[in-house]
């Protein structure tokens, strides 16, 4: 098995679970917040399947930006792609948001926006600490 394979199906298994937790808070939330909150026993199983493969395919397309034989456009077009039909797909399959052309475009600028500034912060901050440390050597 790749070894990259193997990489994505380990830490999509350690931090798959998270995924289910979040979710189960934030209906705890809503359902002390909102007094008509009601929900059904099949969007709750929904719910934590799809969060689980959420946070399993978060956690372990972080391996992507590791393939050193890639470039980085390649590591960051597929850590994009992964994350952003996981994303969607779950909003989606949960009713979080509508099938809506309109809607999905939002989502899309937002989600593509939000990737950006995560990332280039990233960036930049790796960046800075690789040159405090080289000024260290």
């Amino acid at each position: 098995m790749n070894r990259y394979l193997k990489e994505f199906l380990h830490r999509g298994l350690i931090f798959g679970g998270f995924g289910p937790i979040i979710v189960g808070i934030v209906f705890a939330i809503l359902s002390v917040t909102l007094d008509s909150f009601e929900i059904s026993g099949f969007q709750i199983l929904l719910a934590i399947v799809s969060t689980y493969l959420l946070a399993f395919v978060q956690a372990g397309s972080s391996v992507f930006n590791q393939i050193e034989h890639w470039p980085i456009a390649k590591s960051l077009f597929v850590h994009f792609i992964t994350q952003y039909v996981a994303y969607t797909g779950c909003y989606i399959i949960n009713s979080w948001i509508p099938f809506e052309m309109i809607v999905l475009a939002i989502f899309s600028l937002v989600f593509i926006v939000t990737y950006l500034i995560i990332w280039f912060s990233v960036y930049f901050a790796v960046k800075i600490t690789g040159k405090r440390l080289n000024q260290k050597l």
